[in-house]
């Protein structure tokens, strides 16, 4: 099973409303995001210029960094649904994580002293339609969530049709993203920007 968020970057305005959705479903403290939007660009020469705008949140990975790292198993994959998880009662906030995933989507809570990161609303995972609140409010309609395995899928199935246009983020280590980012050259040339990364073994 791979649960995970297919992004139609033809679509996002960079509006930012999967931000303000993520914080008023996780009841987040000030300061503390689990994704957020950057811009991507301008590229090019007037007057041949491009822009995207890039949502970034826990890529899902295949091949976690994150739970590979963690010295108390804190960061799990969930059995029944696929999705990269953190037990709050078993994070000590060492932040060993952080050094795992290239990505900068995991963040530590100074309140809690606990590592939070997306979990594409997990506590939902029981209801009928289950999507995060990033899918549900996006006003661009861009996004969309379900099982990659599963060629049935909404999600799949989006995925499918893009073709060439469906891209992930950069991947040195072998880490495997599921995320899959959509975007076609009438919008902008995708930009694969180089991330090093350095894998720890967990001692």
């Amino acid at each position: 099973m791979k649960n995970t968020l297919v992004i139609d970057l033809d679509r996002c305005s960079g509006c930012d409303s999967c931000v303000a959705a993520c914080k008023m479903e996780n009841q987040m403290n000030l300061g503390v995001v689990r994704n957020h939007v950057s811009a991507i660009g301008p590229t090019g020469t007037f007057p041949d210029i491009e822009m995207y705008w890039l949502p970034m949140q826990c890529q899902q990975c295949e091949n976690p960094g994150c739970i590979e790292v963690c010295p108390t198993g804190a960061s799990y994959r969930d059995e029944e649904t696929g999705i990269v998880l953190v037990n709050a009662e078993d994070c000590i906030g060492c932040e060993s994580c952080l050094t795992g995933c290239p990505y900068g989507v995991r963040q530590l809570n100074p309140k809690t002293n606990t590592i939070e990161k997306c979990t594409l609303c997990f506590q939902r995972k029981n209801d009928e339609n289950w999507v995060p609140a990033c899918v549900h409010n996006c006003c661009c309609g861009a996004r969309t969530f379900g099982d990659l395995d599963d060629p049935n899928s909404e999600a799949a199935k989006v995925v499918a049709a893009a073709g060439e246009n469906a891209h992930y983020l950069y991947d040195p280590a072998d880490l495997k993203p599921t995320t899959v980012y959509i975007l076609s050259e009438k919008t902008a040339k995708w930009q694969e920007e180089p991330v090093e990364v350095t894998r720890y073994e967990k001692k």
